[in-house]
């Protein structure tokens, strides 16, 4: 029997993400990579009790306007509605430019947990939990409050922090084609973080905006 992993509608794609999961969001800022059409379905969707893997946290819809006119809907809608309870990522806000995000006003409410995590390091964890690794030891972040909690150990005379994979149960992924099977091809510097995140989303399929076609696909 063929295999058509095409969607529909950006709707149907996120149709099954229930309450409580964890999904990684691809792309490097506010714009670059970001699949926008896939972050506003799950908000229309009204799902809740999130947790966001992300580069960013989004700047949220007033500030977008700085970066293109009219302005566009990013992470922002989801921490706006109060739909994510946690957020893993190396810059959760554009820190000092009025107005403030909405992960900032919902974190400074006391309703948001953040991890921060370098984002060399973001990557990396990412890229072992796409390939079933136990973690890795890393200099960065030693002496500073990333370490806090983390096990430690000297290499070669060399303090490092252990840092664990990150896996996901939904990824959403922004990529420039795709086909039925799932194979998907990246447009530039866009392809950022999404690649390795459609990877590390295991337990349950990933998912992609197929833009040539403006159709959806979703494929483990």
């Amino acid at each position: 029997m063929p295999v058509n992993k095409i969607f529909p509608s950006c709707e149907a794609a996120v149709a099954d993400i229930p309450d409580g999961a964890t999904v990684m969001v691809g792309g490097f800022g506010s714009y670059g990579g970001l699949p926008i059409n896939l972050i506003v379905a799950l908000a229309r969707r009204g799902t809740k009790d999130l947790t966001i893997i992300a580069n960013m946290g989004g700047v949220g819809f007033e500030l977008t306007k700085r970066i293109k006119p009219g302005g566009y809907q990013d992470l922002g809608i989801l921490f706006a509605q109060g739909q994510v309870k946690k957020f893993i990522g190396s810059v959760p806000a554009l820190g000092g430019m009025p107005p403030t995000s909405p992960l900032e006003t919902i974190y400074n409410e006391g309703k948001l947990e953040i991890e921060i995590v370098p984002q060399g390091t973001l990557a990396e964890r990412i890229r072992c939990g796409a390939g079933g690794l136990g973690g890795f030891y890393t200099p960065v972040g030693v002496g500073t409050v990333v370490a806090r909690g983390k096990q430690k150990k000297k290499i070669n005379g060399r303090q490092y922090i252990l840092e664990l994979p990150l896996t996901a149960d939904y990824a959403l992924i922004k990529a420039h084609k795709a086909d039925t099977l799932g194979n998907l091809v990246y447009r530039k510097t866009a392809r950022a973080f999404n690649p390795v995140m459609a990877a590390a989303a295991q337990s349950l399929p990933d998912v992609a905006v197929f833009i040539n076609s403006s159709k959806l696909l979703r494929g483990k």
